[in-house]
């Protein structure tokens, strides 16, 4: 087994402890570099993290020979640039989500890594993790029949960082993440819609900023089929005084409800019957995806999350989001 030597690109918060720790703790796997564009900030969290080596240039760590593969997770905005520059170097790309900031890029990315021969993974963990698998062996097992229907509904309050001001959060800033809290969380139930179920055939949505918070949408409501004929909805809503995080699938015998960020056990429900399934997360919620990237480049297995798949993503949610930037003639059309 060969000991993948990584690199990471933006050390920033969802490292710390989603994802930094993981490249350590995964097998045959270290991490061994990391840059932060603040080299005051990357040495820090080389030193908190017992990384050898940090850098203040992205170029400078793809081009170290000691890193094997290179993980992104810079905001939205730098994550074609820097696969792009890996995928030149012939090191294998592994980038946070979403995977770009629409769908045209997410295929220049796929596009480079092809020609120059180098896999490409996307951080869609839950992919991997234990509650998502345990709905998408429900789904499988047929418990449930036919799937007819999806229902999706993420309702939060905005947060003290999405005003406007000097410390406006990037995840809520178009011009960096490609959109605002939809861009940022909805795509991860998307995502796994697609591993669950297949692919998205086609969407049609309305986005609106009700609460002039800050440019982004701040509420979207869409309707989408899925290549396999199954319908579904979902109402995404930043600006709610209640909080709520429920999925729906609905099948012919039943239905399985799940939430896609909270610890609300899964349910399945069976006209008066109920069964709970109240799985716990890792530590590290992408170590396992993070293993079986190491694996598959090991010879052992493959990613489930790639370049082809995420980039279905981005094309819903550029069809979702599509008339409120239209309409706002921003640039991300």
């Amino acid at each position: 087994m060969t000991t993948i030597q990584w690199g990471i690109i933006g050390c920033g918060d969802v490292t710390e402890v989603k994802s930094g720790p993981g490249f350590q703790k995964a097998e045959n796997s270290v991490l061994v570099a990391v840059m932060r564009r603040n080299g005051r900030l990357a040495e820090d969290y080389a030193r908190r993290h017992g990384v050898s080596k940090w850098y203040d240039d992205g170029r400078d760590l793809i081009a170290d020979p000691q890193v094997n593969a290179i993980y992104i997770a810079t905001p939205t905005y730098a994550h074609k640039e820097y696969t792009l520059l890996a995928a030149a170097a012939g090191k294998p790309v592994y980038v946070e989500k979403p995977m770009a900031m629409n769908h045209a890029e997410c295929v220049e990315m796929v596009e480079a890594c092809s020609a120059a021969g180098v896999p490409l993974w996307v951080a869609y963990y839950r992919r991997t993790l234990p509650r998502f698998l345990k709905v998408k062996e429900l789904i499988d097992s047929g418990v449930i029949g036919d799937i007819h229907a999806v229902s999706v509904n993420l309702y939060q309050g905005v947060r003290p960082n999405q005003l406007d001001g000097e410390d406006q959060s990037w995840r809520v800033r178009p011009e960096i993440n490609g959109g605002g809290q939809f861009m940022d969380l909805a795509v991860h139930t998307l995502d796994f819609l697609d591993y669950a179920l297949g692919p998205i055939a086609v969407a049609q949505g309305y986005a609106a900023n009700q609460a002039g918070n800050y440019a982004a949408e701040d509420i979207v409501s869409s309707t989408f089929v899925f290549e396999s004929g199954v319908v579904g909805n979902g109402l995404w809503y930043f600006n709610s005084r209640e909080e709520l995080d429920r999925n729906e699938i609905r099948g012919s015998n039943g239905t399985i409800v799940f939430s896609s960020f909270s610890d609300d056990p899964v349910r399945l429900i069976r006209g008066s019957s109920l069964e709970e399934f109240d799985i716990p997360h890792p530590a590290h919620v992408q170590q396992p995806l993070i293993q079986s990237i190491v694996d598959e480049l090991n010879g052992h297995g493959s990613c489930p999350s790639t370049g082809a798949s995420a980039a279905r993503t981005n094309r819903i949610t550029d069809q979702m989001l599509h008339s409120y930037y239209q309409d706002q003639q921003q640039t991300k059309y």
